[in-house]
């Protein structure tokens, strides 16, 4: 009898080992996006930039990790762009053993799971344009890395492009009205300020605005220089498509704060026309004066059309950075516990490369890029060589100048 129950004692600990051995070579990783609803196409380009990243690594083998090389798995959930339906999948995803998430394309989503993280530390590293509010000092979790900016970035971007680059000097803004909206309003307002332009107009509209009417004869009325309005996605289609239906194109600049090629897909070429826009990425950089940029851009837009015979656009590559960054974390930390991986990130002075160049984290976990934006203009259909051929460059935006002060976030 002694002898069976140690029998089954050996039997029952080289299962363990082995359930243990299979359990280290692959690891599950959360992948939360909202992929039906408003942002569903904006979503589905970050989800694939998302596997693209797990997709590398794992052709080389997986995480180099203390007891051998991981492969990740990746776990895709629809979050519908709903605090409740997030919370749910995000702990569905927990029960599943995630070692890390990413996500969210609606700020206030990912706000409310930085805030689950903060209580149950777990590297997270959302892919949306998180409002201003979200950096401050003790609202950001630790093992909360954003590698795209705050909106009040994109409109100081905008305002500095267009005051500096396209010498504007009257300015009306349209806002959305949220927190997007009013963030990128106080970017664009403090561009004017330290450059010496005019705002001549102001107004703002609700997200899933239709009809641009009333707005679109504010602006004609104040006669600015340019026109920069806050809205993205569906939105910025239909106000784009009815300020070229009113003429305003040919009356003065219209500047999207921030594009993306899924929107600009979705106007007619006339209607995109001479429009100009901040772009996080755009995948064609070969006649961009930094050179060493432009090869790593078209390594990725390679990759990315190898796997989904499209090139990349801005939010995938929000994602692809963003997984990337996180995995390094892992490989660099040598282990999947947050903390050290948050500790990991930040060595070096949070120094980085990325698909669009140097980067450093801050100390509020938001990416600072060398190019944090590209200022493009739109092409017409005369000038396109093919469907993706939808912009012009024309330069970029970056550095410390273009992030909010650590000082006014409290650290």
């Amino acid at each position: 009898m002694k002898k069976l129950l140690g029998l089954i004692s050996i039997l029952a600990l080289c299962s363990a080992g082995s359930a243990f051995a299979a359990e280290a070579s692959k690891v599950k990783i959360g992948i939360l996006l909202p992929l039906t609803g408003t942002f569903a196409a904006v979503a589905e380009t970050q989800r694939d930039g998302a596997l693209l990243a797990i997709d590398v690594v794992n052709k080389r083998g997986g995480l180099d990790m203390p007891g051998g090389k991981v492969q990740i798995e990746g776990v895709v959930q629809d979050d519908e762009a709903k605090q409740d339906v997030a919370v749910r999948r995000f702990r569905y995803m927990l029960d599943e053993g995630v070692k890390g998430v990413g996500g969210q394309t609606f700020a206030p989503v990912a706000y409310t799971i930085n805030g689950l993280v903060s209580k149950d530390p777990l590297a997270y590293f959302p892919v949306c344009v998180m409002s201003k509010e979200a950096f401050q000092k003790g609202k950001l979790a630790e093992s909360t890395f954003a590698t795209a900016y705050s909106p009040w970035t994109v409109g100081y971007m905008a305002g500095y492009s267009a005051v500096k680059t396209l010498n504007k000097k009257k300015i009306f803004f349209l806002a959305r009205a949220d927190s997007f909206g009013w963030d990128i309003r106080d970017g664009v307002y403090a561009a004017a300020k330290e450059n010496g332009a005019e705002i001549v107009g102001y107004d703002e509209l609700s997200l899933g605005t239709a009809d641009y009417t009333t707005t679109l004869q504010k602006v004609r009325a104040a006669k600015p220089d340019v026109f920069i309005f806050a809205q993205f996605a569906a939105d910025a289609v239909a106000l784009l498509k009815q300020a070229q239906q009113m003429g305003l194109n040919k009356e003065m600049t219209l500047f999207n704060a921030f594009i993306t090629n899924v929107v600009a897909k979705g106007l007619p070429p006339e209607a995109l026309d001479g429009v100009y826009a901040m772009h996080y990425f755009y995948y064609d950089l070969a006649s961009f004066a930094d050179k060493e940029v432009a090869k790593s851009a078209a390594e990725f837009t390679n990759l990315f059309r190898a796997k989904y015979n499209r090139p990349p656009d801005a939010y995938a590559a929000i994602a692809y950075i963003a997984y990337t960054e996180m995995f390094r974390g892992f490989e660099a930390a040598k282990t999947f516990d947050s903390l050290k991986v948050s500790a990991a990130l930040m060595a070096n002075k949070g120094a980085f490369n990325s698909v669009k160049g140097a980067a450093r984290w801050r100390e509020d976990h938001a990416a600072e890029y060398k190019h944090a934006a590209f200022l493009v203009k739109g092409k017409g259909e005369k000038d396109r060589k093919n469907e993706w051929d939808l912009f012009q460059v024309m330069g970029s935006v970056g550095g410390e100048q273009v992030m909010p002060t650590l000082k006014s976030l409290g650290y």
